[in-house]
């Protein structure tokens, strides 16, 4: 493995799947400066890395045809870093997961398996061999938080314990509990059940955060730019302010300008 690569349980990458490729490249590009750098992997198929200062900060794609037609809204993916794909992909399989596509190998860059751990929700292993994954983190416009909702915060916790090492802590908050996910002393995310106040229809997910400087000047100009906002601006205590957003394209993920 090389030394350039994420630890294992660490979170190294974010990709989209758009229903509209195009347009959420322009989207993203004005919302967080972006630019993209369109890899061809097919006859009029692309891989765009989305890129900060020329530097890959995640990725997407446009969504198949037949994906569209069974209804699948555009969607934030999250990678968790692996050192053995394969083995942990017998791993996640003996542990309840289902296997969704892979493993695979993506020449030039990694390995990876795309699944459902036991609770729904969708996520994927990577291996990197010559492509680590996000080559920033953790400042302005880059992926710093990643989070699960969940049905069953028991299963999870064991899950992901047991298949990458992650280590949970409980922080009460007001109205649900929420667990700190960490591993090799490093907080990486976070985990919270979903209640009865989540509609019935809305899976157990991951959504990804990126760091903004000013969350109310970021949201606003979501807005202009054709995003609905699912959850205004609100504060964390001894954390910070986020929001939640649904591009125009209709993916999920949330926005955070983080205390001090």
């Amino acid at each position: 493995m090389s030394q350039d690569n994420y630890p294992q349980g660490h979170f190294c990458w974010a990709e989209l799947c758009s229903t509209d490729w195009q347009n959420g490249k322009t989207f993203y590009g004005d919302f967080f400066s972006w630019s993209a750098h369109d890899q061809a992997i097919g006859e009029g198929v692309y891989y765009t890395m989305l890129q900060k200062q020329q530097q890959d900060i995640a990725a997407m794609y446009q969504m198949p045809a037949e994906q569209q037609a069974q209804g699948v809204p555009s969607y934030w993916l999250t990678y968790i870093a692996v050192d053995d794909v394969d083995s942990k992909t017998a791993a996640a399989k003996e542990l309840g997961a289902s296997i969704v596509d892979g493993p695979h190998e993506i020449p030039g860059a990694g390995k990876m398996v795309l699944l459902c751990d036991p609770g729904g929700a969708m996520v994927a292993l990577w291996q990197g061999q010559g492509h680590k994954g996000s080559q920033r983190k953790n400042e302005t416009n880059t992926p710093c938080w990643f989070e699960l909702a969940t049905r069953d915060m028991r299963a999870s916790t064991e899950f992901y314990q047991q298949l990458v090492g992650w280590h949970s802590e409980l922080h009460p908050m007001d109205d649900m509990e929420y667990r700190v996910l960490s591993i090799d002393g490093e907080e990486i995310g976070g985990m919270l059940e979903m209640n009865e106040q989540w509609p019935d229809d809305i899976p157990s997910h991951w959504m990804v955060y990126f760091q903004v400087d000013n969350c109310d000047e970021q949201v606003e100009l979501a807005k202009k730019l054709g995003a609905e906002v699912c959850v205004e601006p609100i504060d964390i205590p001894d954390v910070g302010r986020f929001s939640v957003i649904n591009d125009p394209q209709g993916a999920v993920f949330s926005v955070i300008q983080l205390q001090g």
